[in-house]
């Protein structure tokens, strides 16, 4: 049996349609959505993430503001600039990219970003509301997972789901994302006895701790859904995610690929997410 592809891509596309017809809607009203990214320092894998995230927004009818800072900046200069974006209106999201220079706490700065513009869904009331069922902004990349599953018809409810990874960036979220579809849930990570009699267990893995093959043929129960959240590279520096896909696509039920999977549609629910900011602002 070869797994059926979960392909990222085709449904960022189905997605950003629609976000592009209710931002159009919107504009009718007189409201530009619009997102501010701020980038301090000069990393290149950031920079191609930022340069992603501005072109989606110029591709959905969405209004973006780049501030690109040195990475002399300092902290008090960066929280100044996240308080005047807080305070503009024609701003409805508000992205710091990460990581962020030494001399900077990143919580920090996370925290002063106003929970109602926090479109990465990572401010501490961002990850109350996820706890406790109440609406707020999720962040996007287990976000895009959810989205995924739903894609393909999958129920959850009773289904045994396992989360390879505790970041609060993507396992943690994504845990309480499974838990809300009626999903029994286990977290694994470094510290997990044994991770294969785990994921054995398994109807949904989701393979989100950035190392390469952590997730092999052996560990996977015939049929199951396996999500790569896994951003790498392999041997020849091609891109690689965190499943040995080659032997796991053999066994599995539904997979995602990398590229082409879970990471276009990280940035496509940054664009729902920034957009239900401007509709809510609006209603």
């Amino acid at each position: 049996m070869t797994a059926q592809l979960i392909d990222g891509n085709a449904l960022s596309k189905q997605l950003r349609t629609d976000v592009s017809a209710r931002v159009t809607a919107l504009k009718a009203r007189g409201i530009t959505p619009g997102l501010a990214v701020i980038l301090v320092g000069d990393n290149p894998a950031s920079q191609v993430y930022v340069r992603n995230k501005v072109k989606a927004c110029e591709d959905t009818g969405m209004h973006s503001v780049l501030e690109t800072w040195p990475v002399t900046m300092t902290e008090a200069e960066l929280l100044a600039r996240v308080d005047a974006m807080n305070r503009d209106p024609s701003i409805h999201g508000i992205l710091v990219q990460l990581p962020l220079p030494a001399h900077m706490n990143a919580q920090r700065v996370i925290e002063a970003i106003s929970p109602e513009k926090d479109v990465d869904g990572f401010h501490i009331a961002s990850a109350g509301a996820l706890m406790t069922g109440l609406p707020g902004f999720w962040p996007c990349t287990p976000y895009g997972c959810m989205k995924m599953l739903e894609s393909i018809g999958y129920e959850l409810k009773g289904k045994h789901a396992v989360v390879i990874g505790r970041s609060n960036i993507v396992g943690k979220p994504m845990a309480m994302m499974l838990l809300q579809q009626n999903a029994t849930v286990t977290i694994c990570h470094s510290a997990t006895k044994d991770l294969k009699a785990m994921t054995l267990q398994a109807d949904v893995i989701v393979a989100a701790v950035g190392k390469r093959n952590v997730l092999t043929a052996d560990m996977v129960k015939p049929g199951a859904v396996v999500l790569d959240v896994g951003m790498n590279r392999n041997d020849e520096g091609k891109l690689c995610g965190d499943v040995d896909f080659a032997s796991v696509k053999e066994v599995a039920g539904w997979i995602t690929p990398v590229p082409g999977g879970v990471g276009p549609m990280t940035i496509t629910m940054l664009m729902v997410n920034t957009l239900e900011s401007a509709e809510r602002r609006a209603a």
